[in-house]
């Protein structure tokens, strides 16, 4: 019986996550979100009290791709401005391919000053980048382990900027192409001289396991 109810709020959070890309929150009504999930309106219910539940749900999902993508880097030993580069890349590829991240950051955006206020999903991406960063800094890739606020501006508004492209209708080709060349002067900026082309700007390793048939 546990097992059925979770399958049902998985499948509801997914449900909600294609309304909220498809439509926006205001938009959306619970009673789409069901049937879209194939479930009845009470269905729906029991397992959220409101729309702002559920999106906080989809977030949260969101959120649970993220950690998982950063632990699996962090558990490969990949280093911090390497991670930073894949998890940009990372986030390009799941904005085209999930639904529930570019619902996420959606609602975020359309749901900004909310009261209730809804999870804000661009800041946990933020606070990865922070994290991150610090560990870049104490393991002495930065430029200069005393300036850690440019570096943390910079990454946190491509984070952002990322989000915006996608939404622009930008192929995925293209926006994985402007990823990369992003990172050409950001690793200037950022590491020490000389050190730049010690690491991969294109991500071809990690979009070769992204793009690769399960």
């Amino acid at each position: 019986m546990q097992d059925r109810s979770e399958r049902t709020r998985r499948r509801l959070v997914r449900a909600g996550a294609q309304m909220f890309d498809r439509t926006g929150y205001a938009s959306t009504t619970l009673t789409q979100i069901a049937g879209a999930a194939g479930l009845t309106k009470g269905a729906l219910y029991f397992h959220f009290a409101s729309k702002g539940d559920l999106a906080d749900a989809v977030q949260e999902q969101g959120h649970t791709l993220l950690r998982d993508f950063v632990s699996a880097q962090r558990l490969a030993g990949v280093p911090p401005v390497q991670a930073l580069i894949d998890m940009t890349h990372w986030l390009a590829w799941v904005l085209h391919e999930d639904p529930v991240i570019r619902a996420s950051f959606r609602i975020s955006n359309e749901c900004a000053g909310r009261q209730p206020p809804v999870t804000d999903f661009p800041q946990v991406w933020i606070a990865e980048v922070l994290r991150l960063i610090d560990g870049a800094r104490e393991a002495g890739e930065l430029r200069d382990h005393a300036v850690v606020e440019g570096p943390r501006t910079l990454l946190s508004a491509a984070v952002c900027g990322i989000g915006v492209l996608s939404g622009t209708g930008i192929s995925p080709s293209e926006l994985r192409r402007k990823v990369g060349a992003l990172w050409d002067p950001l690793l200037m900026a950022l590491v020490p001289a000389g050190q730049a082309g010690h690491y991969d700007v294109h991500a071809s390793a990690l979009t070769a396991r992204l793009v690769a048939p399960v």
